[in-house]
Parts: structure tokens; sequence; C-alpha cells
């Protein structure tokens, strides 16, 4: 479901435009949540801060013209785990000094928020790609995702390595203006 689509169904029908929001974004507020919170809380603070979240969201989106949801929800998910954080710190009185060899143990290179988003925007232009229909999603697929090129495209679909590169030209082009129009 796009951000209009949402707002749309926000100012239409409340209820079923907050769900809506909900389905759609919950699994990268908690992958934000989870990320900062780590070594912080348990699971269910992790829950409760999405909670709060999406509570927070849903007040100020209603005030607000907000042109993309996702830039705003994750920047409110962010600053409302790092509160929480802190406040989980204080009250456990847990803090870790940078010069401790346990702050590099504790860290991890796995993000699961940047993976979550990655993860979201590979899904959109693969959709986007598709829209692009036969055979020009295969030619963009085939071109991008596997590295041949056009002689070898052409004599996968049984075009003319000329007819490849043209229509790989027009598709790119294509592709281009959809994702456009959706950001």
């Amino acid at each position: 479901m796009t951000d209009t689509e949402i707002m749309d169904l926000i100012h239409n029908s409340p209820s079923e435009g907050h769900r809506a929001l909900f389905e759609e974004y919950y699994s990268y507020v908690y992958a934000i949540s989870i990320n900062v919170l780590r070594n912080y809380g348990t699971a269910e603070d992790a829950e409760e801060c999405v909670i709060d979240v999406f509570a927070s969201v849903i007040n100020k989106l209603d005030e607000r013209n907000v042109g993309s949801i996702k830039p705003f929800i994750g920047t409110v998910a962010k600053h409302s785990a790092i509160s929480m954080r802190r406040s989980l710190a204080a009250r456990s009185g847990k803090s870790i000094s940078i010069e401790e060899e346990e702050f590099s143990q504790l860290s991890s290179d796995e993000r699961v928020d940047k993976n979550a988003e990655s993860s979201a925007l590979k899904e959109l232009l693969l959709n986007k790609v598709k829209e692009l229909g036969e055979p020009d999603s295969t030619i963009i697929i085939q071109k991008y995702f596997y590295e041949r090129n056009a002689k070898e495209i052409s004599s996968l679909i049984g075009m003319n390595h000329a007819a490849v590169r043209m229509r790989c030209s027009r598709a790119v082009k294509k592709l281009r203006s959809l994702l456009r129009d959706f950001y």
C-alpha cells in the first residue's frame, strides 16, 4: 500500500487507515526499536517502544501534511527508541565506557533497521521492474542482476541483440519514471 493510499484511508476512515499504517510499517519500526534497544531492554520493551511510536505518529500524522511516511515514521521510531534506551539505562544503572574492551564486543555489525529498509527498497524495485512487462522485465533482470550483455540476452529470449539494447534503454527510462512517480 502506498503512502498516498494510507493517507487517503486515514482521512476517510481513521481506524482502517491507522490499521493499514501499522500493518505496512510495523516490521520497519520494530527493526529500528530492537536495534537501538539491543543490550538495554527486552523484547517487551521493544514492543512497548513500537506502540509508543505508532501512538505518536498517529497523533502527529493527522495534524501534518507529511510527504512521505517512511522517513517520518523512521525518525520518530529512532528518537523514541533512543529515549527509551536512556530511560532503561538510567533505571538499571547500566552504562558502558567507550574505552572498555567490552564495548566493541557488545556492538554488532548487523544493522537490522538498514537491512529492513534495504529489503523494502529491493522489493519495491522488483515490483516496478515487473510492471514493465515482458520482455522488458526479463531484459532488465538479465542485464543488471545477472550482468549479461545484449548478445547473451538476445539468445535467451530470441530477439535481435540490437533490439535488446534498444528495449533495455527504453525500459530503464520507463523504470526511472515509475520510480520517480513513487517518490
